[in-house]
């Protein structure tokens, strides 16, 4: 598939939330050109960064907003979002796999209820509580995570150079580094299920030059928690 080292200009969707807004601390650490989208409402939450990024403002699953924020984009980060019962996720996924340039490298983050092969081992207690929000996220009409699910069905069967990050538990506190993955929920080096949020955000960015993780579905656990130190 070759090298894809070479990234200069990335756009990060979602990047008004808390883990969209330390990809963008991550990726201007870097160098990197960054073009940012989030809601129009949220664009105060970019303040911060207002002179160093582009922020286009409008829905995520807008497709004329995501055609022009990923061009000329050498990696497309985006947060898949389960809002609302209008497709968001689906929507938004679709959208940066048709107008993403060919080269792009395409990072996506979410849970660890998504599931690539059907190989994932997950406890009762993660199946009773997935099954409880998805209903009360129907009820309310606040959160789609169906959506979710068809968003990564529709990463999955792409031949782009995509990468999607299942994130564990998540936590604010310093850096601890890299996070330790592995290929399926219910590995061992997994089992302290906690991450910090600043370190997931950390991944992603290292996944942009990690050919390695090109069409792979990392799930993440913090580096030093007991599972992962357990397993070094």
């Amino acid at each position: 598939m070759g090298s894809t080292n070479q990234i200069r200009k990335v756009c990060i969707i979602g990047a008004s939330g808390k883990l969209g807004q330390y990809m963008v601390r991550h990726a201007l650490e870097r160098g990197y050109e960054v073009v940012g989208v989030c809601r129009e409402r949220s664009v105060p939450k970019l303040a911060e960064f207002a002179d160093r990024i582009t922020i286009v403002p409008g829905p995520t699953n807008d497709r004329d907003v995501i055609r022009q924020a990923v061009a000329g984009c050498d990696g497309v980060l985006t947060v898949l979002v389960p809002w609302g019962v209008q497709q968001y996720s689906s929507g938004t996924a679709q959208a940066v796999l048709d107008h993403a340039e060919p080269h792009a490298r395409l990072i996506f983050s979410c849970g660890w209820h998504i599931t690539r092969d059907g190989k994932d081992q997950y406890s009762w207690k993660f199946k009773t509580a997935l099954q409880l929000a998805t209903r009360l996220g129907r009820l309310l009409r606040a959160v789609e995570i169906d959506d979710q699910v068809e968003a990564c069905r529709r990463i999955f069967a792409s031949n782009r150079l995509w990468t999607v990050v299942r994130g564990s538990d998540l936590e604010e506190g310093e850096s601890q580094g890299l996070p330790e993955w592995s290929h399926h929920i219910g590995d061992p080096i997994l089992a302290s299920n906690l991450t910090r949020r600043v370190d997931f955000a950390l991944f992603m960015i290292e996944a942009l030059t990690d050919d390695l993780l090109i069409q792979e579905a990392p799930a993440i656990v913090g580096r030093l928690t007991t599972s992962a130190q357990a397993h070094a």
